[in-house]
């Protein structure tokens, strides 16, 4: 995606702290914390060149809030669906540029981990928050270009 990147948003998003998300706990299993769900998009927005390179620097403010995570109780086969809302503002004039709520999903096959329903319930929940990242910022990408 980084050879996509318009000009405008190369090094111009700045990123909100991300709310919604829930620690992973003993008896619950495995959740997406604030922590992972920000570091899974500062990560993506590094990789493809859009993240500002100081704090404060930046022409866009990108806010994200985990809204809803389904998960099964138990399954052979682990799908989890996620939906995170994405606000992104321009600093300047506060202009809303991009709101949408993306739902996703990914499901976690017995053979990926078939002795660890809870590792199963792992992957399958990084790969629903890919799957989503990777949508907003195919979108991003695509406003810019427009």
């Amino acid at each position: 995606m980084r050879g996509w990147v318009h000009e405008r948003l190369k090094n111009q998003v700045l990123l909100s702290p991300v709310t919604g998300g829930q620690p992973t706990g003993t008896f619950w299993g495995s959740k997406i914390s604030n922590a992972a769900l920000q570091e899974a998009l500062d990560s993506s927005l590094r990789a493809t060149g859009m993240l500002a390179l100081s704090p404060g620097v930046g022409n866009y403010q990108l806010d994200a809030q985990l809204v809803e995570l389904e998960q099964p109780i138990i399954g052979v086969n682990v799908k989890v669906v996620v939906t995170i809302a994405y606000t992104a503002v321009e600093k300047r004039s506060g202009t809303v540029l991009y709101q949408r709520r993306l739902r996703s999903q990914y499901v976690a096959e017995f053979g990926s981990a078939m002795l660890d329903p809870n590792e199963r319930l792992r992957l399958a929940n990084e790969g629903a928050v890919r799957n989503n990242v990777n949508l907003m910022m195919r979108d991003l990408i695509a406003l810019a270009l427009n």
